[in-house]
């Protein structure tokens, strides 16, 4: 009974860290969304990981209501606030987006309420039990592997440019802590539909953090070259201007 005791007080300690560490997680893109809105413009910026997130809050919140998933209410608190957030980032990304990305974003979004409204629907309707748990479980952790997996394609330009411009540093911190802590609260409550998504999610935000490490420099060389840039007034890092100065010079002595 002792040893029971022990589980369940660290199963409700994880799970009030996995809050924190959610919250910050979904506090993180503030920063992107701050400079969207100053540059009205959404850049290179994918809106996919955004509306992954939310896919995947209204599922957890669903998840973690108590007659789909017993003893897991701190996953519906986190995943309520996410997704009031990440509705907000939805909607700021549609603002401000292209024409073609606007119908983009907009299509998968009908798509991901459409799927969530189906799922619970069915789940409420027809299903009980074990079997309206497991498939909200599945549902659940299907999109919550989406939402981890979202960044590929972020990553997939960091190697191709090889800048970390685009996958800021904090929000991949961001996942990792909180992947790292829901994964360990699956594994004090024995639940696999939290489990396993989550260690995948650590996994690849660890993934993220290394490709920071090994292209955080480039972004320091840009950085730099771009105040050259500026402070040469001429719109060129001032190191080619250097260049095309003993050019000139050269040219001239001949």
């Amino acid at each position: 009974m002792g040893h029971v005791h022990v589980i369940r007080i660290l199963h409700t300690t994880f799970g009030i860290f996995g809050n924190v560490f959610g919250i910050l997680l979904f506090l993180a893109p503030m920063i992107t969304f701050k400079r969207i809105i100053m540059k009205r413009s959404t850049e290179k910026f994918s809106g996919v990981p955004y509306l992954m997130s939310l896919f995947n809050c209204l599922f957890s919140a669903w998840y973690g209501l108590p007659f789909v998933s017993p003893n897991n209410k701190l996953l519906t608190v986190l995943a309520s606030v996410g997704g009031a957030l990440e509705a907000i980032y939805v909607l700021i990304f549609l603002i401000f987006s292209p024409k073609k990305e606007k119908f983009k974003i907009s299509g998968i979004l009908f798509l991901v309420l459409s799927i969530f409204s189906i799922v619970a629907l069915v789940s409420v309707l027809t299903l009980h039990g074990n079997k309206r748990k497991l498939l909200c479980g599945l549902a659940f952790a299907i999109t919550c592997i989406m939402m981890f997996g979202a960044p590929l394609t972020v990553m997939r330009l960091v190697i191709k440019s090889k800048s970390v411009e685009y996958m800021p540093f904090f929000l991949s911190l961001s996942i990792f802590n909180s992947s790292t802590t829901w994964a360990i609260y699956g594994l004090l409550g024995k639940d696999p539909f939290v489990t396993v998504p989550n260690a995948i999610g650590s996994l690849l935000a660890c993934v993220q953090l290394i490709l920071y490490v090994i292209y955080r420099d480039n972004k320091k060389k840009q950085d730099l070259e771009m105040e050259g840039s500026i402070e040469t007034g001429l719109g060129i890092p001032q190191n080619e201007l250097q260049k095309n100065m003993e050019a000139s010079q050269l040219d001239n002595g001949l």
